[in-house]
């Protein structure tokens, strides 16, 4: 596969390869990493948008998920190196840290067109119209797809990988590297699973922390998002990674857990972590016209998913919500299915089309509000479109109204994140503290999780956005007066012109 700045140079006798990156500069790969970065399994995240629908909104946001894995991995070498150099006893040798490369490569394999939006709106909304939405129904992930593709692209690639040197690491390590990409579980099982990983348990927090949410993953996504995106990124993962180390951490019952730390001057730093997640999820992830356009490409895609068929497995076709279930189908399923259903000529695809014509004429559906809670909505989002629809002014909510409830949080729910972090000083490096919030400072935000409800409407005419918008606002006041009744945090709402 061409790369126009990729140059190779010779390290610890094996050939690395050289990756000119716009966010981290020159890096090296391990050969057996860019062996995987050219197969067809990892090369279709080139047209996988990082942020989906955001560059419609962003012009700078046409990033993709294949750059993002290629940092991820690199970041992933660089914390796993600097544990090794500062703390030998914490045998942490070459194969350990290819292991976590290659996890931090592949921890996006599963991503489906327009990444978030296929598994968390057109998946859920594909199986509501096929009536696979029953509450035993165990929801789908791109976790999980991520995992089956990771299996997949060894047994299709296994030839070529045989040729490179350490390829005996995927195969006689694919079950571990499996559980680096999705961190430590809340399963009584994994601790068996570790085996002689178990003392090494803090590399399971590298690539997907699930004890505080501080990992490599986000290192990236954070710069990259932010680089293109044109928003300030406030953390610093280089002070981060400098001052890594691993302490014993108490775990009750006498048990310790080994986990990754930094040293107490950081706490700013890591506050300012968290601070850029909500920054980006505010300000981008959630934008209300990035919704918007994400809502007609879902729309779009549900419309057309019984028409669109992929090859895969012994020639079998699927549509794009069963393509999930059949990895050699599901391997050609990129954000190009919006061009294939843009440029169709079939009568079959004709609404899915106009949809997405509307989005390139900027014919878009129209935000009537956002309402921000501190307080879970604990109505869903059919019953508040039905609330607002009413029966005469605005007719149904299916026709006219969308709502999005949207849970905004530090990653841990009404919980302070950095309260499950462990910090150490220069006195006693090898023993974790926690650093209370008081001690940091008394502006660090009291509440940790609040909710987001956007309404949108399709129809753009005055006297329909009127009427909808007087009954949001009315929607909202009287949620507000129930709440404060109720002796409840406040609330605050902000209404579109």
């Amino acid at each position: 596969m061409a790369r126009p700045h990729d140059t190779e140079t010779e390290t610890m006798e094996v050939a690395y390869k050289v990756f000119n990156d716009p966010i981290h500069g020159h890096i090296e790969l391990h050969p057996l990493l860019v062996k995987i970065i050219d197969t067809p399994q990892f090369q279709r995240l080139r047209n996988i948008k990082q942020l989906g629908g955001a560059y419609y909104v962003f012009p700078g946001a046409s990033h993709n998920r294949f750059e993002h894995s290629i940092g991820v991995a690199y970041l992933a070498g660089e914390l796993a190196n600097s544990l090794q150099k500062k703390q030998p006893e914490l045998n942490i040798d070459d194969r350990d840290i290819l292991c976590v490369q290659i996890a931090g490569l592949c921890h996006d394999l599963g991503h489906g067109p327009f990444s978030h939006l296929f598994d968390g709106m057109f998946i859920p909304e594909a199986r509501k119209r096929q009536g696979q939405d029953s509450k035993d129904k165990k929801k789908w992930t791109h976790e999980q797809a991520t995992l089956t593709m990771f299996d997949h692209l060894i047994e299709k690639n296994v030839l070529e990988l045989e040729k490179v040197k350490d390829w005996q690491v995927l195969s006689n390590e694919k079950d571990f590297i499996k559980e680096l990409i999705v961190g430590k579980q809340a399963d009584a099982d994994q601790p068996k699973r570790m085996g002689p990983y178990k003392k090494k348990s803090f590399l399971y927090d590298i690539v997907a922390n699930k004890t505080n949410g501080i990992d490599v993953d986000k290192f990236d996504y954070f710069a990259r998002d932010c680089h293109h995106l044109g928003i300030k990124n406030n953390f610093d993962h280089h002070r981060f990674i400098k001052f890594a180390r691993v302490c014993d951490v108490d775990k009750g019952k006498e048990a310790k857990e080994k986990q990754i730390c930094t040293k107490e001057q950081e706490v700013g730093n890591v506050y300012d972590f968290f601070h850029t997640r909500n920054c980006l999820h505010r300000r981008a992830c959630q934008h209300k016209v990035k919704n918007i356009v994400e809502t007609m490409i879902t729309k779009a895609f549900v419309s057309a998913d019984k028409h669109l068929k992929f090859k895969g497995s012994d020639g079998k076709m699927r549509t794009m919500s069963t393509a999930i279930e059949d990895m050699v189908a599901y391997t050609k399923l990129t954000d190009n299915v919006f061009e294939q259903i843009l440029f169709s000529t079939s009568t079959e695809l004709t609404e899915a089309r106009e949809i997405l014509e509307n989005i390139l004429h900027r014919r878009l559906y129209k935000c009537v509000g956002q309402f921000y809670s501190a307080n879970e909505i604990k109505a869903t989002e059919e019953e508040i479109g039905e609330k607002l629809a009413g029966e005469k002014d605005i007719d149904r909510t299916s026709n006219y109204l969308i709502v999005k409830v949207i849970n905004m949080d530090y990653g841990m729910g009404t919980e302070n994140p950095i309260d499950h972090l462990r910090f150490y000083n220069k006195r006693d490096p090898n023993r974790a503290i926690m650093i209370p919030q008081g001690q940091v400072s008394t502006l660090i935000p009291g509440h940790f999780q609040e909710w987001l409800i956007q309404v949108y409407c399709k129809r753009t005419d005055e006297e329909s956005l009127r009427t909808a918008r007087e009954r949001f606002e009315l929607w909202c006041n009287a949620l507000v007066i129930i709440y404060c009744l109720q002796f409840i945090a406040p609330c605050g709402s902000i209404f579109s012109n």
